[in-house]
């Protein structure tokens, strides 16, 4: 089992013909991913190494039966890109391009939750998700994870949801899937939803969450594991050093006095009853004690 992607997940590449869709979209097909078809208007009747571009999305999940698709085109475009997947009815929407607007990312946020509830996001600005041995769409490096459960991964970092993979495959832990959020302040997918996905889903066993300051995300997330998760959590939270007042890195992480610190994240998890560490190397040690125990 697994959530949101499998094996038989088709997906296309909105952005295919440009040179990071390219890269991603036959690094993703060379994986084992289901990469089934690419949209450009400009371009579409040609093929990049055999994977046809289509005219648009609508065009290509008629053609492909396509329900997946990774958004990577430049943030301008990225707006009408999501929309015009979610008008074609593609289930799965995973955008990963940086910089789009905050304004775009609440308008078709909204107007995708209001008009096309059947459709999901995830992202922007996030890495993507990973099924080991199935599916990878993004940038996930899949060679650092081991495939076969039990640990589902939810992280709201990039590079750290890499270390988190990378820490539990050193220690012999499998996993379900992995899905990086991204940091941006309108996530299309949040911390809550992918738990209650995890929740759900009999081959994962325990979660591991990795979050960072700025937001109230972690926060929200301490109270659903609290009154609705019955499975083991282990957390770490980036910023620990992060001075109050500044911006770091992600357009998401910024703190205001004691609200969005990492020390008022962790204090809230804990007493959710998560197991808190206090690097990435201790959350993979004490995944491994929970999964031991399990």
């Amino acid at each position: 089992m697994s959530i949101l992607v499998n094996a038989d997940t088709k997906v296309i590449v909105q952005g295919l013909t440009g040179g990071q869709g390219r890269f991603y979209g036959l690094r993703n097909r060379a994986y084992g991913t289901k990469v089934v078809g690419g949209v450009s208007p400009k371009k579409a009747g040609t093929d990049i190494e055999g994977i046809p571009v289509f005219a648009s999305v609508k065009e290509a999940v008629a053609e492909t039966g396509a329900t997946a698709s990774m958004v990577i085109v430049p943030a301008p475009a990225a707006a009408d890109a999501v929309l015009e997947a979610a008008e074609a009815g593609v289930a799965l929407i995973v955008a990963v391009t940086e910089g789009i607007p905050m304004h775009d990312e609440a308008s078709f946020y909204n107007r995708v939750k209001r008009d096309f509830p059947a459709s999901r996001i995830l992202g922007p600005n996030c890495p993507g998700l990973l099924t080991p041995g199935e599916c990878n769409i993004g940038f996930i490096p899949a060679e650092v994870a081991k495939a076969g459960g039990p640990v589902g991964i939810v992280s709201r970092s990039g590079t750290l949801t890499y270390q988190a993979l990378n820490e539990l495959a050193g220690l012999g832990i499998g996993v379900t899937t992995c899905v990086g959020i991204g940091g941006d302040p309108v996530p299309g997918t949040s911390f809550i939803d992918c738990l209650e996905l995890f929740e759900a889903d009999p081959q994962t066993k325990a979660v591991i969450m990795f979050g960072e300051i700025g937001g109230s995300a972690e926060e929200e997330a301490a109270a659903f594991i609290k009154a609705r998760m019955s499975k083991p959590v282990v957390s770490y939270i980036a910023g620990v050093t992060a001075p109050p007042g500044k911006k770091m890195g992600h357009a998401g992480a910024i703190i205001s006095g004691s609200k969005g610190t990492a020390q008022a994240k962790m204090a809230v998890l804990e007493d959710a009853g998560v197991r808190v560490a206090t690097n990435p190397t201790a959350a993979g040690e004490l995944m491994a004690e929970v999964v031991a125990g399990l």
